[in-house]
């Protein structure tokens, strides 16, 4: 017999399963024996009050065994010999994309401009020996894209687009943990997703796929229609290592990340219709964890043996901007995201234990197309927005545009500036830094004197407002490292919404976090998903 049950217990009793299996058979009047074995079907901490609850779904299996995985299997057939299709970019998106093409009998040629996903660590780790960034070899660029090695948390809210849960059983199907199928805030973490992101291209090859790895897409291949609009019927490429231009032919699916800034270039110049799009830009807020685990436990002892490092969510609306939290990263490091010369970024992750002695988060405020545009075009203030400085890139410049000052305010390496928290809201230089996760080290500098002010400005009130909300969040334990900037997309690629094809250019799939479609590995796996069957309903005429 298998009976499923809702549990509200304390931390010791969902740690383990005998413990849940004592508790059932205590509350339920059962025999402890008879229980043979519990399957935690979902899992959330309660932290509101002082007496921490976990809330449990469990499946208790009473006198006999679960017949079944955790998780379900996915057929990939051969597809060797079948219709090729472009996949540009392998990222969540891309990799998704090309698993469901496999699967509906279509074959995945991928094209990826940086290297495999163990290669790229190297080239990582030099950055903070060298501090020079290799511009196709970074934490945005290679395989597994931005979230491979920028944390892997799997939470979305983007349920309405597809099938958030069968994305989690592709990864669980290729080496992680069944344990993100039941959490709440499902998290692979950057030390074991690499080896699940190699399970899956090493699947896509034994299907017949290909992936070609330091090839970088420079054009795509048109045939022009007789209603003026165009066809792509493949991509132009360039072998990084050899410099050999070669040419693959299909139609495209583009999941390129949000970072791919030469091919947003190339679309504006080849008049492939793009628009700007709104991002969120401000700084990564890096916390001691323990201080973190005693405001969210409300525990002066902080999260004890029990509990994970603790998370928050923090938003609030400043003068009609949203400020908010993002990424927030418990017992995690503040990592080098940038991907070419004279650019300071940072981002963050956190290994799967969650163990470090530092918790951070972006905190951002959002900034629309008009804000960059009057930014770009010299205002001091803002205004209605009808000015565009720079067409459909100016999000983009704007990004570039802070991202190099912060680079000449980090002594112009890696090195990045930063400031202690309260000293910020208090418009107060620091005199010195906490010790950081952030490994090529900080600079003292300060940002609410050369962020832009309608940035600075509500950062600074949006922290009152997080302080007072939760006591001791606003301190000057905290240190505020500058710059986040790539949030998501500065551009949306036009896409039809039925079809998912361009609004003008035929065979050409604008796809995921890249596109403008996405935000975050679920969704921009759910979006690869949906664009792999948009390409077979289109070969197949349907």
């Amino acid at each position: 017999m298998v009976e499923e049950y809702q549990l509200r217990v304390l931390p010791q009793i969902a740690a383990s399963e005998q413990n849940i299996i004592d508790y059932l058979a205590k509350e339920k009047g059962m025999d402890a024996r008879t229980l043979t074995h519990v399957r935690v079907l979902r899992r959330s901490i309660d932290a509101r009050q002082r007496t921490i609850y976990v809330n449990l779904k469990v499946r208790a299996y009473i006198n006999e065994m679960p017949q079944d995985d955790e998780y379900q299997h996915i057929g990939y057939p051969y597809v060797g010999d079948r219709s090729q299709v472009i996949v540009v970019g392998e990222g969540p998106g891309g990799l998704f994309a090309s698993l469901r093409l496999i699967e509906l009998g279509l074959r995945p040629i991928i094209i990826e401009r940086g290297k495999d996903v163990r290669e790229r660590k190297k080239d990582m780790a030099l950055i903070t020996k060298t501090q020079k960034v290799d511009p196709e070899s970074n934490y945005c660029f290679g395989e597994g894209g931005a979230g491979a090695y920028s944390d892997g948390k799997l939470y979305t809210r983007s349920h309405k687009r597809g099938n958030t849960e069968k994305i989690l059983n592709v990864f669980c199907q290729h080496g992680a943990s069944t344990s993100i199928l039941a959490d709440a805030h499902p998290h692979i973490g950057t030390d074991k997703l690499p080896r699940v992101i190699e399970n899956m291209r090493l699947q896509i090859i034994k299907s017949g796929g290909e992936v070609h790895f330091q090839t970088k897409m420079t054009g795509f291949l048109l045939e022009a229609l007789a209603d003026g609009g165009e066809r792509v019927v493949g991509v132009k490429t360039v072998d990084l290592q050899t410099n050999k231009e070669l040419e693959f032919r299909g139609p495209v699916i583009l999941a390129t990340g949000h970072s791919a800034r030469d091919v947003y270039r190339y679309l504006a110049s080849a008049k492939i219709e793009i628009e700007p799009k709104g991002i969120a830009v401000g700084v990564r807020l890096e916390h001691p964890s323990k201080l973190i685990d005693q405001i969210q436990y409300h525990n002066k002892n902080g999260r004890g043996k029990y509990l994970p490092a603790a998370e928050y969510s923090m938003v609030a609306q400043v003068e009609g901007r949203g400020v908010y939290s993002f990424c927030m990263c418990p017992g995690g490091f503040v990592i080098p995201a940038a991907t070419g010369p004279q650019q300071i970024v940072v981002n963050g992750m956190s290994p799967s234990n969650r163990g470090t002695q530092w918790s951070n988060s972006g905190m951002v405020v959002e900034v629309r197309p008009e804000d960059a545009a009057q930014i770009l075009a010299g205002k001091d203030k803002e205004g209605s927005g009808s000015e565009d400085a720079n067409g459909v890139l100016s999000v983009m410049h704007f990004q570039e545009q802070l991202e190099k000052m912060c680079w000449q305010q980090g002594n112009m390496k890696q090195t990045a500036p930063a400031q202690r928290m309260s000293d910020f809201v208090n418009n107060r230089l620091s005199y010195d830094l906490p010790k950081s996760s952030y490994a090529p080290g900080l600079v003292s500098s300060p940002l609410h004197f050369w962020l832009p002010p309608f940035i600075a400005k509500r950062l600074q009130e949006g922290f009152k407002v997080f302080g007072k909300r939760s006591h001791g969040f606003l301190t000057n334990e905290a240190v505020l490292i500058a710059v986040e900037t790539r949030t998501s997309s500065p551009v949306r690629i036009l896409r039809d919404h039925d079809t998912l094809q361009h609004v003008r250019v035929e065979g050409l799939f604008p796809c995921g976090e890249g596109a403008g479609y996405a935000g975050g590995i679920v969704s921009a796996g759910v979006d690869g998903e949906r664009c792999a069957e948009a390409v077979y309903a289109m070969v197949n005429k349907i």
